[in-house]
């Protein structure tokens, strides 16, 4: 799947990306971006040769779960899913976007809903949901915009920088995304 909107291109990742993104991932100890993503998780160093490494050993895994977001041929962020739990076909989707001077310009939000397209498209799925944390205002926006609603509040479970936040559940089942999307 290669998929463009008037500005965002979701495309695989190469090999060629990856010092790209381990640059964006991994070179700072602490990335501005980790600020947003879960930033009560410990982010941890991993050296490229290893990153490298992995990704070529699992490259058939990364072009089914993740797609770089690309805006004028600069890679911006990524996309991705996991299982929640696979036997009862409960996904979760992610996205990122890396740089800082791609936010707040709706990129995420082109991204997201393309990314939640080729979900329902390529996945015997009935939703498609995000996690987040109530600190994460603009994955909120993000996810609110491309028609998620809010499905789960566990208040106070998240605890970063002396204060507790919310973890926020939002999702989108198929009968309404075609809804909003004529296919």
């Amino acid at each position: 799947m290669n998929s463009t909107s008037s500005r965002v291109t979701l495309r695989k990742i190469e090999k060629k990306d990856l010092e790209t993104l381990w640059n964006y991932i991994y070179k700072e100890e602490s990335p501005q971006w980790k600020q947003w993503d879960a930033p009560y998780f410990e982010h941890k160093p991993v050296p490229f040769e290893d990153y490298k490494s992995k990704f070529l050993k699992n490259t058939d895994q990364y072009n089914d779960r993740q797609r770089i977001i690309e805006v004028e041929g600069n890679i911006i962020g990524t996309v991705s899913f996991y299982w929640e739990y696979e036997p009862t076909r409960w996904l979760e989707a992610g996205i990122v976007i890396y740089d800082p001077a791609y936010w707040n310009g709706g990129y995420g939000t082109e991204a997201l809903s393309q990314w939640v397209d080729h979900l329902f498209e390529t996945k015997e799925i009935g939703r498609v949901g995000i996690t987040t944390w109530s600190g994460n205002e603009r994955m909120m926006k993000a996810a609110e915009k491309v028609g998620m609603k809010l499905e789960g509040r566990m208040r106070k479970c998240r605890y970063y920088n002396g204060v507790y936040y919310d973890s926020i559940r939002m999702g989108i089942i198929r009968e309404e995304w075609d809804q909003l999307h004529t296919r």
